[in-house]
């Protein structure tokens, strides 16, 4: 899962051209066609328009292809091509588009989850553009990601999710820790509460990283994950049409994994902290029940309004530990709340933040990056709604609304004064195959996040 070889794409050999138009760009190059290629793209209907593919004729049959772009400068406009063109190997003519979103689309189209049944046809190979480095980095993370999140739960336990972390530390140099059993209960009291329910036990695994031009007072920048492999909901239990994509509540540990490793493999001049919290919620005598009273790392009391609120349990913890030691910038993700798919649909990660300097960037750096996210606020209105008459708080809210806000207000809770924060309330799946994003697993806001961390560094 770790390892991502993008077989999609081939070094530099002998290729038929792909050519990449807009509507406006169509006559020049119908112009440099031939006789037979300009008539036949005519006589087609072929105008540029987004989704379009014609493949040109020659005496040796299919010579080469047309891709119509319409007004989409996205990666996605070109996440169809490697499996609707011929198989074999690809190159593409320079045209109105960048060539390293184009490699980006091109590989995120290509991906399949392989772990069990092959894909009926070999996808098309793209030789690799000039100065598409950075954007195979990203398809190898998105990979990542995407495979992390595919793989079924009794594949992927706690354990299995700590290793794969711990593996992409190694792989890149990181000083890894792994804290389970006793040492875990005494150091992560909501992780190990989520987790007793479970025969798995729950894992916190971690690195810390530095880029090779990195000093000691580099920016730090601190990144938490949900890592639920799999929820039952708890003894508040889930029907059985609400577990059927619980597979993916780990989605934010992978995002998280995925947001890293961009960024390691950029070297940016930062210090990285990573933690994952890795457990499964599941239902035994030993899993905690409603109205049971947790103490957390922080200090706080915690009453179990409902079990099925656990990504907050696992996070909260971990987000106690990682502010206190004054990052720069503290990123969370999870799979947090239906609420905020209800607000915001599959495709706009939540994004809550106590910064309005970071929370721009933020923004911009997903419209720059196609990689889109959409502000929700932390309404201090709500914060009474988590009372508790015999603890601190209640991991629910009182009232039946603004889930998504009351959740972050939680977590709110444990952030250490003056930490900038930013908490990612994510889907991490598509529920249908569209161009550049297969069903299954999906990787979001991690190519944003990285650019505007990259962005807000100075300049040498």
């Amino acid at each position: 899962m770790i390892d991502q070889s993008l077989p999609c794409v081939e070094a530099s050999v002998a290729a038929r051209p792909l050519y990449a138009v807009r509507p406006n760009d169509l006559p020049n190059l119908l112009a440099k066609l031939t006789t037979v290629q300009h008539g036949y793209l005519t006589g087609s209907g072929f105008t540029g328009g987004a989704g379009e593919l014609a493949l040109l004729p020659g005496d040796a049959g299919v010579v080469g292809a047309v891709s119509g772009l319409g007004a989409d400068h996205g990666p996605n406009a070109f996440g169809s091509l490697a499996t609707r063109l011929p198989e074999g190997d690809w190159t593409l003519v320079a045209g109105d588009f960048d060539l390293g979103t184009a490699a980006l689309g091109f590989c995120l189209g290509a991906y399949s989850y392989q772990g069990f049944k092959q894909p009926k046809r070999p996808v098309a190979r793209l030789v690799t553009p000039s100065g598409s480095v950075a954007a195979l980095s990203q398809a190898r993370a998105i990979w990542m990601v995407r495979d992390l999140i595919n793989t079924p739960a009794n594949l992927l336990g706690p354990a299995e999710l700590a290793d794969a972390a711990l593996a992409l530390g190694a792989a890149n140099g990181a000083l890894c820790h792994r804290i389970e059993g006793a040492a875990l209960d005494a150091a992560y009291p909501t992780v190990a509460a989520v987790g007793r329910g479970s025969d798995r036990a729950p894992v916190v695994a971690g690195f810390t990283w530095r880029g090779s031009k990195a000093g000691g007072d580099a920016p730090l920048i601190s990144l938490c994950g949900k890592g639920v492999v799999f929820d039952t909901g708890g003894y508040d239990l889930k029907p059985s049409a609400g577990m059927l994509r619980m597979k993916k509540d780990m989605g934010g540990a992978a995002n998280v994994l995925g947001m890293a490793r961009i960024m390691m493999e950029a070297d940016l001049p930062i210090r990285l902290s990573v933690r994952i919290g890795c457990v499964e919620n599941s239902v035994s005598g030993h899993a905690m029940r409603p109205l049971d009273v947790i103490r957390t790392r922080r200090g706080l009391t915690v009453e179990i309004g409902n079990t099925d609120a656990e990504g907050r349990l696992v996070l909260c913890d971990l987000l106690a530990e990682a502010s206190d030691e004054s990052p720069d910038l503290l990123i969370d993700c999870a799979t947090l709340t239906g609420a905020a798919r209800v607000a915001l649909g599959p495709e706009l990660p939540a994004l809550f933040c106590n910064d309005d300097a970071w929370a721009a960037r933020l923004i911009a750096a997903g419209t720059d990056r196609h990689d889109p996210m959409w502000r929700l606020p932390l309404w201090d209105g709500y914060d009474s709604w988590l009372d508790s008459p015999i603890a601190d708080l209640n991991n629910v809210s009182s009232k039946p609304m603004a889930g998504a806000v009351t959740a972050a207000l939680y977590m709110r809770r444990f952030i250490a004064p003056g930490v900038k924060w930013a908490h990612f309330d994510m889907y991490a799946w598509n529920d249908a195959t569209r161009p550049g994003r297969p069903e299954g697993g999906e990787a979001q806001i991690i190519r944003a996040v990285s650019a505007a961390i990259a962005a807000s560094l100075p300049t040498a």
